[in-house]
């Protein structure tokens, strides 16, 4: 069983944006401490939803920042960048962890992103696959040149290489992407805005073994009523206005998430309450997907001080209960 910390690098209401990826670095320092297996950082821009536009670059730091755990980006988005520049920055990253760094890799979605960055919609709709292909080969490759719809270069040698692979992770929103991380042998990433039965759901149409990743949101309380209470009276303050950076970039209509309204769903669907209520949801999610690789996002309650609350509580009072539980149930079924 692995657990990750989700971190968004949100801006707090009252915060500026140095608090908010300063408070980001004190909580993988705290995730590390409290004995969680990794962090895992997002990446936005122009929003206020999360500030890091550069999971890699905020990846490295937190891997001079801390000693034990690995570091994920959740996710680099390929459609905004070269996939070999981005290769590259992982190879490196690995390199100089010691082989601590994740990739997480997505689409994205249509936003202004693509306006600003020259990328362009049609990377967007149509060129993810030749993006990941390409991302994949510079990553297991000594040399690569390419021809493809929207890359094409002569063979240039891949520097740098490293002995520690880059373990590489696709997030999957639609069957489409689930059925193209299949077809690489890549694990999924599913995210905190699906629950059990949808996660499920993707994991039986990918139709083989892998080690998939679960995102959830979490919060720990002495009561379920005060954590409920906790996540939507406070997430919505800070998720409301960061919801409004999602603009398209060829100005389609989109329908704006009800902050209050998902922040109640994903009460419903996640690991918040008590220590107890946390261990049951986490064990009945591994139960029902198979999946023993868990990212918890624990910002929801919207300040430093309850965020690193919430982290130093998870470690003590779920996440040990949680791996003898799947450690106790796994020994019961293997052969003596």
């Amino acid at each position: 069983m692995r657990f990750g910390a989700f971190l968004l690098a949100t801006r707090f209401p009252g915060q500026s944006d140095d608090d908010a990826l300063a408070r980001t670095v004190e909580a993988a320092v705290a995730a590390e401490r409290a004995g969680f297996d990794e962090v895992w950082v997002a990446e936005h821009h122009f929003m206020s939803y999360g500030v890091c536009p550069s999971a890699a670059t905020l990846a490295g730091f937190l891997l001079g920042a801390t000693s034990r755990v690995h570091v994920g980006t959740a996710v680099s988005v390929l459609s905004t960048q070269h996939p070999v520049a981005l290769g590259e920055q992982a190879a490196m990253l690995a390199a100089v962890s010691g082989g601590r760094f994740r990739l997480g890799v997505g689409r994205g979605g249509p936003w202004r992103d693509l306006e600003v960055f020259g990328t362009g919609l049609d990377r967007y709709e149509r060129g993810f696959a030749e993006s990941l292909d390409l991302l994949l080969t510079w990553l297991g490759s000594e040399r690569v040149g390419w021809s493809g719809e929207h890359f094409a270069f002569r063979e240039v040698p891949v520097v740098p290489r490293t002995a520690h692979p880059v373990p590489v992770a696709v997030a999957c929103t639609s069957p489409a992407t689930e059925a193209l991380a299949a077809d690489r042998g890549l694990p999924m990433l599913l995210g905190m805005h699906v629950g059990d039965e949808d996660k499920a759901g993707a994991v039986a149409r990918y139709g083989r073994p892998a080690p998939h990743i679960s995102t959830a949101l979490a919060q720990v309380a002495d009561a379920r009523e005060a954590a409920v209470r906790l996540v939507t009276e406070e997430m919505p303050r800070w998720l409301g206005p960061g919801l409004d950076g999602y603009v398209p970039v060829d100005d389609r209509p989109r329908q704006r998430r009800d902050p209050y309204a998902y922040a109640r769903e994903l009460c419903d669907l996640h690991p918040v309450g008590t220590p107890d209520d946390c261990v049951d949801a986490i064990l009945t999610t591994v139960e029902r997907t198979g999946i023993r690789h868990v990212l918890l996002m624990v910002e929801a309650a919207g300040s430093r001080a309850a965020t690193l609350e919430n982290i130093a509580r998870l470690g003590e009072q779920v996440l040990p209960r949680v791996r003898a539980a799947v450690a106790d149930d796994t020994a019961s079924v293997e052969p003596a």
